[in-house]
C-alpha cells in the first residue's frame, strides 16, 4: 500500500511514514495510490463480528504489511476496550427508516475517540520501534483537541501541542482540555478563529526547518490514519443494516469534510451507500459548493454547534483530488486560488460527479433549537447542537424513503448542555467518570495569532528539538 500527495510533488510514503508525517511536504493531504476493495462476500462474513474484529478486517489493507497483524489486533482490542457501550459505536432507531449512530462513547463523548484512541497506540507502536520521538501540533474546534490529549497524554515519545479559539468552544469541551496536567499536554488558546488555528498549524508544517526540528507530527484530520479508522463505523454500521443486500444513505454533520470523506472512503472500497447527505452550520461552505460547484469563504460565524464553526474544510481537498482526475497541479492550482482569492470552482461535469453521491443542506440556528426541541418530545432521545444539524438535514434530504438513513450522532448531549438544557428544559448529566470536570483545575497558555510566536512555544515544549516537556 503506497500513499501519493493531492498536490503531487511530494514523496510516495507507506503507512508508517504516512501516520508520522500528516500533512505531505507539497502541503497536500496523503491519499491511497488505489483503494482496497471489499467484496460482497467479505462484507457478508462481517455479520455479527464485534466491532474490533470488523476495524481489524477493514483496516489492515491500509497498514501494507508495516505492521503485524496480532500487534495490530491488540492495538485495536486496547483502543475500543476504553468505550463506554460494548458495541462501541451503537445504532439506535429513531423512526421507521431513520436510525442514529452514536459516535460518543469513548472517553471525550466525542466521534473523534473513534480514531484517536487507535492512533495514539499506532504512533507509540512506530516510534518505539523507530527509537524516535515526536512533537504533534494540532488545531481543533472543540472535540479533536481533548480526544488527541487523551490519546496522547503521558506517553513518553510524543509532546502534544494543541491550539483552540480563544472563547469558542463549549466550556466542557475547553476544559476536556486544560484540565489535563500531564507534563506533556500543552493547551494554546489562541486569539482568532478556528481557521486561524488551522492556518498555523498548517505554517508550521510548510516550514520545513521547523518540521524537521521539533519532528512535527499531526493529529488533525489532515492524518491519513485518522480517516482510515474512521471508515470503520461506516462499514459495521452498514453491515448491521444489512449491506451488501441492502443499500442505504447516511447523513454527516461536518464543517472539516473529514468524517463525511471517511464515508466516501467506504464508498470506494465497496460498501453500497447510495447518498451521503453533508449537514452544515450557519457556517455554510459546503452545503454552498454542492449548491453552485463553487467554494467560497465566508467569515466564521459562532454558532451552537462550534465543531462545525469552519470555513476552510481542509479535507475536502481529498475529494477534490479525485473530481480533478488525481490531478496534483490542478489541486494545487486550484487551492493556491482559494488562498489567495477566497473562492474556487470546478466544472459543471465536475459537480455532477460529485452531486452523484454527494448533497449539501444547511441549518440555521433556529433550525438547531427545534431540532433538538422535537426530537426529544417525538422520540424521546436528546441530541447535541451537532446530531441535530445531522437530524434535521436527514429529514429534508430526499432521500429514497425505502432506504435506511443513518444520522452520525457526533457528541454526547453533556458536552453542550447550555443549548439542550435551553431547547428541552432539562440539562443533560455527564457521565459519572465527568462528573466532576467542572472542579478540575485548568492550565492554558493564551498567545496571538502570530506563527513565530507559536513556534516558539512549541520549540521550548518539544523534547524532540531538546526543549523542556
Amino acid at each position: 500500500m503506497r500513499y501519493i500527495s493531492t498536490r503531487g510533488a511530494a514523496p510516495v510514503l507507506g503507512f508508517e511514514d504516512v501516520l508520522l508525517a500528516g500533512l505531505a511536504r507539497d502541503g497536500g493531504l496523503y491519499v491511497p495510490e488505489t483503494w482496497p476493495t471489499l467484496s460482497p462476500e467479505d462484507l457478508r462474513a462481517m455479520r455479527g463480528l464485534s466491532y474490533s474484529e470488523i476495524a481489524v478486517r477493514v483496516m489492515l489493507p491500509f497498514l501494507g504489511g508495516s505492521i503485524a497483524e496480532d500487534d495490530f489486533r491488540a492495538m485495536v482490542e486496547d483502543a475500543y476496550g476504553t468505550f463506554g457501550h460494548r458495541a462501541v459505536t451503537p445504532l439506535v432507531q429513531l423512526d421507521r427508516r431513520t436510525w442514529v449512530l452514536e459516535l460518543f462513547h469513548g472517553p471525550t463523548l466525542a466521534f473523534k475517540d473513534v480514531a484517536l484512541q487507535l492512533l495514539g497506540r499506532l504512533f507509540d507502536h512506530v516510534l518505539a520501534k523507530r527509537g524516535e520521538r515526536v512533537t504533534i501540533v494540532g488545531a481543533t474546534s472543540g472535540d479533536t483537541g481533548s480526544a488527541a490529549i487523551e490519546a496522547c497524554r503521558d506517553r513518553e515519545n510524543v509532546d502534544i501541542v494543541i491550539l483552540h479559539p480563544k472563547g469558542r468552544t463549549s466550556e466542557v469541551q475547553r476544559r476536556q482540555m486544560t484540565t489535563v496536567l500531564s507534563s506533556n499536554v500543552h493547551n494554546v488558546a489562541l486569539e482568532g478563529t478556528f481557521d486561524d488555528c488551522q492556518d498555523l498549524v498548517k505554517g508550521m508544517f510548510n516550514d520545513t526547518a521547523f518540521r524537521d526540528r521539533v519532528n512535527l507530527s499531526a493529529v488533525n484530520s489532515i492524518n491519513w490514519a485518522r480517516i482510515m479508522a474512521q471508515i470503520v463505523y461506516y462499514v459495521a454500521s452498514a453491515v448491521a443494516l444489512g449491506a451488501p443486500d441492502r443499500k442505504l444513505a447516511f447523513v454527516v454533520p461536518t464543517g472539516n469534510f473529514g468524517n463525511v470523506y471517511a464515508a466516501y472512503g467506504a464508498v470506494r472500497m465497496g460498501v453500497p451507500i447510495e447518498r451521503l447527505v453533508v449537514g452544515s452550520n450557519s457556517n455554510d461552505i459546503l452545503a454552498r459548493f454542492f449548491e453552485s460547484g463553487a467554494m467560497t469563504a465566508r467569515d466564521v460565524m459562532p454558532t451552537l454547534s462550534p465543531s462545525m464553526d469552519i470555513q476552510i474544510s481542509s479535507n475536502f481537498e481529498r475529494l477534490l483530488f479525485d473530481l480533478l482526475g488525481r490531478d496534483g497541479a490542478a489541486v494545487e492550482a486550484a487551492m493556491r486560488r482559494f488562498r489567495s482569492e477566497g473562492s474556487f470552482a470546478v466544472t459543471d461535469a465536475q459537480l455532477a460527479e460529485a452531486l452523484a453521491l454527494f448533497s449539501g443542506h444547511r441549518v440555521d440556528e433556529a433550525g438547531t433549537m427545534a431540532t433538538i426541541a422535537d426530537t426529544a418530545r417525538t422520540c424521546a432521545y436528546t441530541v447535541d447542537p451537532h446530531t441535530a444539524v445531522g437530524v434535521a438535514s436527514a429529514a429534508a434530504s430526499g432521500v429514497d424513503p425505502a432506504l435506511p438513513l443513518v444520522v452520525l450522532a457526533t457528541a454526547h448531549p453533556a458536552k453542550f448542555p447550555d443549548a439542550v438544557e435551553k431547547a428541552t428544559g432539562r440539562r443533560p448529566a455527564l457521565p459519572p467518570r465527568l462528573a466532576d470536570l467542572y472542579e478540575r483545575e485548568e492550565r492554558l497558555t493564551v498567545l496571538p495569532n502570530d506563527l513565530a510566536t507559536v513556534q516558539a512555544f512549541v520549540t521550548e515544549r518539544s523534547r524532540a528539538a531538546g526543549g523542556r516537556a
